[in-house]
């Protein structure tokens, strides 16, 4: 046989086991050199063999892990519709709907598949347990000073450290720290506008934003959104003359999980900057990417101040220690002003965990494990969701985050669904969370970042069976 021939035969025989669905979305091939051992070929052979079944799309390569199924090999299930928010039918922001599915978190029996907490399991606990007792040891008076209102100098220096996909733009003196990243987006909104003014956000967009803007008096303008790219810019920029901010998830949207192409977000910079109309970027889930590098904010492209970046670690190290920062341009003094004015000054010690915890590569190093673990939660989900689920749903591709948002049948009210699914100790979030219209009436939000076994198999195969019988 002729070299030519040899590897396209090895790579007949594995693509035929992902159409089989013997190797299945999301499970990890052989490595190169074990193929090169079964099949007795040279590691160029090998090698040949996973690059022709990369070219088909067949598979998918993961830094430092090998070769997985990839999630577009056996993709059946259609693409969530394009938001088109109905401006006419606006309603409350349902409130009570809010309530009933925060107060599902108590009861430890059920599966928690609606809010966007991390599993402890995903968390480094022991090593962050480490890093409280070298703070209390390092901290003056062991972390019970108080320190500047812009917050902790050595996590502000870390932050701009490894802020590496902002090529350098920023220093500690840009830094200002909060307490986790909705109160950075609060004093974000706090600074530049007042009761009365009009934000523009995704459609569907994070409930958190909906309830902070309601509490603050402001309206919201929903725009069109593609689950995979994310915002509208035309959409926007029709609806510029009415607007005061923007507030956007630019990297893996919540719920939707889109990623807007740099050249938007260059363009939205561009059109804000004109218009001298701040952004708002949440930037939360932007290391949660499953590609090979991390994507740029929208503060990447931003020359004139107007982006106010906020990021945190609540979704990737320490939901609890409500650590949270925001870059704000030359918004700064007002933004510290604010803080000094209701805050005074934060918490120091765990500030000072994280920042020792970004010391020396640890962040970098737990993350890359956590983006793994993330990528190939999502795939096994869908995998599960396309077996257990009608066939006319809809599931999103996110590239990054860990949230997957379902379309059902229009027949369908997944807040009526959500009553009987809790009864069966299982929680999602209902579509109708993520807009102050009246639609996603039939959408769900699932959190994948929860730990994959057997049980969570069973009880995605169990949500499936109550919406077909909702059917």
């Amino acid at each position: 046989m002729t070299k030519e021939v040899l590897y396209l035969k090895i790579a007949k025989i594995i693509e035929v086991q992902i159409l089989s669905e013997t190797l299945r979305i999301g499970d990890k091939l052989p490595s190169i050199r074990s193929i090169q051992k079964i099949y007795n070929v040279s590691l160029n052979t090998a090698k040949q063999a996973f690059l022709e079944l990369e070219s088909k799309s067949l598979i998918e390569s993961r830094p430092k892990s090998g070769y997985y199924v990839s999630k577009t090999s056996q993709r059946k299930f259609a693409l969530p519709s394009v938001s088109e928010p109905k401006l006419s039918e606006k309603q409350n922001t349902p409130e009570d709907l809010t309530h009933k599915v925060f107060d599902a978190l108590r009861n430890k029996d059920i599966r928690q598949f609606s809010l966007g907490v991390p599993d402890k399991s995903l968390l480094p606990i022991a090593k962050l347990n480490k890093g409280i007792i070298r703070a209390m040891r390092n901290l003056e008076g062991s972390g019970t000073a108080f320190e500047p209102a812009q917050g902790s100098i050595n996590l502000r220096r870390n932050i701009a450290k490894w802020s590496l996909e902002l090529e350098g733009k920023l220093t500690e003196d840009d830094i200002v720290t909060t307490l986790g990243t909705m109160n950075a987006i609060f004093y974000c909104l706090n600074a530049v506008t007042k009761a009365g003014d009009t934000i523009a956000t995704e459609s569907p967009v994070y409930f958190g934003i909906l309830q902070l803007a309601k509490s603050m008096g402001l309206n919201v303008i929903e725009l069109p959104t593609h689950p995979v790219t994310g915002v509208d810019i035309d959409a926007l920029k029709k609806n510029i003359h009415k607007i005061n901010a923007v507030c956007l998830i630019t990297n893996f949207s919540n719920p939707l999980g889109s990623l807007m192409p740099d050249e938007n977000k260059k363009l939205l910079v561009e059109m804000l900057t004109f218009h001298n109309i701040p952004l708002i970027e949440d930037d939360l889930f932007g290391n949660l990417y499953f590609g090979d590098k991390s994507p740029k904010p929208c503060k990447a492209f931003d020359d004139a101040g107007i982006v106010m970046w906020c990021g945190g670690v609540s979704k990737t190290l320490a939901p609890g220690y409500r650590v949270g920062w925001i870059a704000p341009g030359k918004f700064k003094d007002e933004i510290i002003w604010q803080k000094l004015v209701q805050t005074v000054a934060m918490p120091s010690l765990f500030q000072e965990v994280i920042a020792d915890f970004m010391e020396h590569g640890r962040y970098d190093h737990h993350l890359r494990g956590l983006r793994q673990t993330l990528h190939t939660n999502c795939l096994k989900y869908q995998r599960a969701i396309e077996d257990y689920f009608p066939e006319n749903t809809k599931i999103s591709q996110p590239q990054g985050g860990f949230f997957l948002w379902l379309e059902l049948d229009e027949r369908i009210d997944t807040t009526e669904l959500y009553d009987i699914a809790i009864k069966q100790k299982i929680s999602f979030a209902p579509g109708r969370l993520f807009t102050q219209h009246n639609q996603f009436n039939n959408c769900m939000r699932l959190n994948f970042a929860l730990k994959w076994d057997d049980k969570l198999e069973v009880d995605l195969k169990r949500l499936g069976k109550i919406v077909k019988q909702a059917l």
